[in-house]
């Protein structure tokens, strides 16, 4: 009976090794089906898989985007050497690979890296940039502003937005203005409008140059491609003092405009905004168009270059304008400053106490 009894439990343990083999199978076998359903449905994040990472792609991180970013605002850039016509740039470009959510997460990763070099900027205080934004009326200027200005350290930033001429203002030299509200090296100045409007607006309006009361003999015909190029010498002085100055026309068809008036017209918190004025405005569209061609054309300089902005997509132009100044920044490349020759003595104060 004692060999029947040890041979029914050599059974009983062999049984219990066939059922583990099978369950152990059993569970690679369901491992085996997760896996290829997984593979079926979603892309692997494991690098030793490369076919399931070719069926379906990975989605690009979004600061691959910046090199499209500055592709398309390359392209922005004025480079003609001739007369400009606005009507061959776009105003409703897209950047490739984003749409306005993920261009939201783009502008934030653009405005992180702008951030520090902008704290850079400060430390060094080698150089200065002025970005000039100019538009048709609802162009977007206020809003790109607030947009990528966010998270740049208000001690180094100035904006200034210049609304029409005081009395006093009117009687004082055209860029002089202006010239009180320029950042100096170190900083980076914004101007909401700017002293282009003096062959602008006062150029489509005569009571107004009437009103600065100048001599006679400079109310000709000449006097817009004078201001022209005193804006152009200006510009250039301001390059020579480290003061990098850098425009954006924000580039709107005359139907978006009318979306936005309509848009203003309805909502309360926009509504305040609307000037009946600004209808008369855009009757004179195609003035104001010739206008900003030859303003453009006569200023945009390497040192001081014009871009257009496609601004019917207000996430596209902000991400643009943003880039911009990203770029221009990366360009300057500033560093902090090494440390002064009492901060060892100072630290040692520090520690002793």
């Amino acid at each position: 009976m004692r060999h029947v009894g040890g041979f029914v439990r050599h059974l009983r343990h062999q049984h219990d090794i066939v059922s583990r083999v099978r369950v152990r199978k059993s569970r690679d076998a369901a491992r085996q089906l997760v896996a290829e359903d997984i593979s079926q449905h979603r892309p692997s994040l494991c690098p030793h898989e490369p076919d399931i990472a070719r069926a379906t792609p990975r989605r690009r991180p979004i600061s691959d985007h910046y090199e499209e970013s500055r592709r398309l605002l390359g392209s922005c850039r004025i480079r003609e050497t001739g007369p400009l016509a606005l009507s061959r740039h776009e105003t409703d470009s897209r950047i490739p690979g984003l749409d306005k959510k993920s261009g939201a997460r783009a502008l934030a990763a653009t405005l992180r890296a702008t951030a520090d070099l902008q704290a850079r900027l400060v430390a060094e205080r080698r150089w200065g940039v002025l970005l000039v934004l100019q538009s048709m009326d609802a162009g977007g200027k206020d809003s790109t502003i607030r947009h990528v200005c966010r998270g740049i350290d208000p001690g180094g930033l100035r904006v200034a937005s210049f609304k029409a001429p005081s009395r006093d203002e009117m009687g004082e030299d055209f860029l002089r203005r202006t010239s009180q509200a320029l950042p100096v090296r170190g900083e980076i100045g914004v101007f909401n409008r700017s002293y282009y409007e003096e062959v602008l607006i006062t150029r489509l309006h005569p009571e107004l140059l009437a009103a600065e009361h100048l001599p006679q003999p400079e109310l000709n015909d000449r006097i817009w491609h004078g201001r022209l190029e005193d804006i152009a010498a200006h510009e250039r002085y301001l390059d020579h003092q480290g003061i990098l100055v850098r425009k954006v026309f924000l580039h709107i068809s005359k139907d978006e405009q009318r979306r936005r008036f309509l848009r203003r017209l309805d909502r309360p918190d926009k509504v305040w905004k609307f000037d009946p004025a600004d209808l008369a405005e855009r009757a004179l569209w195609d003035k104001y168009v010739t206008a900003y061609e030859e303003a453009i054309a006569a200023t945009a300089v390497d040192h001081a270059p014009w871009y257009v902005i496609p601004a019917d997509h207000k996430w596209v132009a902000r991400l643009l304008v943003a880039t911009l100044l990203r770029t221009t920044l990366e360009a300057l490349d500033p560093q902090y400053p090494p440390p002064g020759k009492g901060v060892k003595d100072a630290r040692q104060k520090l520690e002793e106490e």
